[in-house]
């Protein structure tokens, strides 16, 4: 589920220590965009698409792991329209476990978790973005 500074922008990782768009910019060999539209344009040229794993939930501040009450989104009825997605990557522990929570393995799917780009998990940019490099090989 998206943080509040997304909540509040309307944009995926909004958050300007979140590392994601940065991340996903080296993977591609570009500058990060700072523009919200570039940054799309930029995923969609990767065939890259993001999704949360909750439509709802209840939540003070930030957290994943203050997630209460979740509902779902209809990700089994995604991939079942969408048989070329083969891969589903979660950024984070708590992504997968709420993924796991509701929806088990689906067959002819990987799922690869990789660490939070949140500037809450604290792991150096360097050392996410070789972790995150697993990505390459399924663009």
């Amino acid at each position: 589920m998206p943080g509040v500074a997304s909540l509040d922008a309307q944009e995926y990782y909004a958050h300007p220590r979140n590392a994601f768009w940065k991340i996903i910019s080296a993977i591609k060999g570009v500058k990060c965009p700072t523009d919200y539209e570039e940054k799309k344009q930029m995923i969609r040229e990767m065939n890259i698409a993001l999704w949360d794993v909750c439509h709802t939930c209840v939540r003070s501040g930030s957290l994943d792991s203050d997630i209460r009450f979740e509902e779902p989104n209809a990700i089994a009825d995604l991939l079942a329209e969408n048989p070329t997605i083969r891969t589903i990557f979660f950024n984070g522990q708590p992504a997968q476990k709420l993924f796991r929570r509701h929806l088990k393995d689906i067959e002819g799917v990987d799922f690869i978790t990789l660490p939070s780009t949140s500037p809450a998990h604290a792991v150096s940019w360097e050392q996410k973005l070789e972790i995150w490099r697993v990505i390459e090989k399924y663009l």
